[in-house]
């Protein structure tokens, strides 16, 4: 059964993307199918996957606006993950559905055609509380939050957190936190360390124990449209990318022998 994940933090520049691409590429090496949904008008996540963003074919603005299904935009990306790509078409898009019937739905009516030839949908969503970014709260199971241990990333965390209670309140009740993920960390930063002592006292077992550090190499692979497990499979960000595909499946079967055991006893 599919697992549907948002990737969401409103504020930016906190390797989102970086967490989405990577993310996928290192579940795909661990056999697992996984498309990648990229939500972002921006479009960074399908140039890292290697796909030409400006493409003439149809992207995720079509499948939002209804004029083709998701199987038929969803292209492969580098790295063994498959990509339904997103661009600038997305900003029109959000203005045209403004108005649309059900149109927080849109996306997660469109994905259930897919789910079933997929064990994880990453979506990569812009930084903002937008339209697009409701779209994929609302299609997910669950939400993976990436932040920076600075003192303004806390801040919007509890922007984020209000906006997922609205979400769980209106459109989607399903929705949990898959968990908080420590992106660009720097050890010798002492406000980091701090930042990241409140988050684990705070959060406990939703924070994951994988922390994603500062790396060059981990900047440089999405202009040669790879997925660091691609560009550099010994570098220290696709060790921890790795670490995190695999701290993420460790939880999920963790939480299966959880829920089999309540069902016997049940």
């Amino acid at each position: 059964m599919s697992r549907i994940i948002a990737i969401a933090n409103q504020k930016g520049g906190v390797a989102k993307t970086t967490t989405c691409v990577n993310l996928a590429a290192a579940l795909a090496e661990m056999n697992r199918r996984v498309l990648v949904v990229d939500m972002d008008p921006q479009g960074h996540a399908t140039m890292a996957a290697g796909i030409d963003k400006d493409a003439d074919a149809p992207n995720g603005c079509a499948v939002l606006l209804e004029e083709c299904p998701a199987r038929a935009a969803i292209v492969p990306g580098s790295g063994g993950i498959d990509v339904l790509p997103g661009n600038g078409d997305l900003t029109a898009a959000e203005v045209k559905l403004m108005d649309g019937l059900a149109r927080e739905h849109r996306l997660g009516n469109a994905l259930k055609a897919v789910a079933g030839d997929y064990d994880y949908i990453l979506i990569d969503c812009p930084p903002s509380l937008s339209l697009l970014t409701i779209n994929a709260l609302t299609a997910a199971d669950s939400v993976l939050i990436p932040m920076q241990c600075e003192f303004f990333a806390l801040d919007g965390l509890s922007k984020l957190m209000k906006t997922i209670e609205a979400i769980r309140a209106h459109t989607n009740p399903r929705l949990t936190i898959e968990g908080l993920l420590r992106t660009m960390y720097d050890g010798r930063n002492n406000l980091g360390q701090d930042v990241s002592a409140q988050l684990a006292d705070h959060f406990g077992d939703r924070l994951f124990r994988t922390i994603i550090p500062r790396n060059v190499r981990l900047a440089e692979a999405p202009s040669h449209g790879q997925p660091i497990t691609l560009y550099d499979r010994d570098s220290r960000g696709a060790i921890a990318y790795l670490g995190l595909a695999g701290e993420m499946l460790k939880r999920e079967r963790a939480a299966q022998a959880g829920a089999g055991q309540r069902g016997a006893h049940g």
